[in-house]
């Protein structure tokens, strides 16, 4: 499939694995790139879900997503827990292993939440460090997404889009741009989202994630249970064109799940939107090239 950057493979187009859908793909085995797995969904699982991975994970490559890692907590690293995923990772061969730039407790005491770090010198020294030896201790690429926030530090002294650019070179790993957390955070926090894809080390890029909101009026909330909204979209076709295509793109959902055929549609329409500006970007100056509606027309067939 060729090499995209930090020496991982370009994996394409994929779908979190939903316990509701796990039937469905090991009977069906659909046409994705890959899957995503929530880590510690599996990492003391037996029995029926588990083999029902290591089954998907013999036809399809999976990927780690984590909510556990709390890189920016000022509890030592939990080398128990590094140890765990490491062996999921070293048992489905994952290429990479992602999680989230947040602390989730202090003192040892979780909040299961993805909490906001302040953004400050201090702040990136510490979670690059910590970051180095969860690699090391991986064996593979680490990549850190972008939460979605719902509130600031005054003492931030760094934009967010600063913060993970010099985390990613510092830290020498992957960024997970979850799109739709840029559109959540941008709304919530008055920035331009635009500027802020624009400033990131785009070949840092190694996966894409898009997925729904709930949107208050007056907030959004990041809450997985719906499709890709409008705004989403066309800033994912700016973030193809930025990162050049190469990044995996995964389509999230976590609630109301609809049937697996139905991600796939929506699944067709990032393969579709990615195609279409990779297209355009391709053509030759002077050449007219292919129109978007006939790349989106083509853009049905998978692999």
């Amino acid at each position: 499939m060729g090499e995209a950057r930090l020496g991982t493979p370009r994996l394409g187009y994929g779908v979190g694995l939903r316990t509701p859908h796990l039937a469905h793909i090991r009977e069906h085995r659909p046409p994705v790139g890959f899957f995503e797995i929530i880590s510690e969904n599996f990492l003391d699982c037996r029995g029926g879900r588990r083999r029902a991975l290591e089954e998907i994970a013999a036809h399809y490559p999976v990927v780690l997503h984590g909510v556990s890692l709390s890189i920016g907590s000022t509890d030592p690293l939990d080398f128990g827990y590094l140890r765990r995923l490491k062996r999921l990772a070293d048992e489905v061969d994952a290429p990479w292993v992602s999680d989230h730039v947040c602390w989730t407790g202090v003192l040892g005491v979780h909040t299961h939440d993805l909490l906001p770090l302040p953004f400050t010198e201090e702040t990136l020294a510490h979670v690059a460090a910590r970051a180095r030896v969860v690699q090391d201790v991986l064996e593979r690429p680490l990549a850190l997404e972008n939460p979605s926030s719902y509130v600031e530090f005054r003492a931030s002294t760094l934009t967010e889009w600063e913060f993970l650019a010099r985390l990613a070179e510092e830290a020498d790993c992957g960024l997970l741009l979850d799109v739709n957390n840029v559109h959540v955070s941008a709304f919530n926090h008055d920035f331009d989202p635009e500027r802020y894809l624009r400033e990131l080390p785009h070949e840092r890029v190694v996966q894409m994630h898009l997925a729904g909101h709930t949107d208050y009026g007056t907030h959004i909330i990041d809450t997985h249970d719906a499709p890709v909204a409008e705004p989403v979209w066309e800033l994912y076709r700016l973030a193809v064109e930025l990162t050049g295509g190469g990044a995996a793109t995964l389509l999230e959902r976590d609630d109301k799940l609809p049937p697996f055929p139905e991600l796939l549609a929506e699944l067709d329409r990032a393969r579709a939107a990615a195609g279409a500006v990779t297209a355009v970007s391709s053509v030759p100056s002077g050449s007219s090239g292919p129109s978007v509606s006939s790349v989106a027309a083509g853009s049905g067939s998978h692999g």
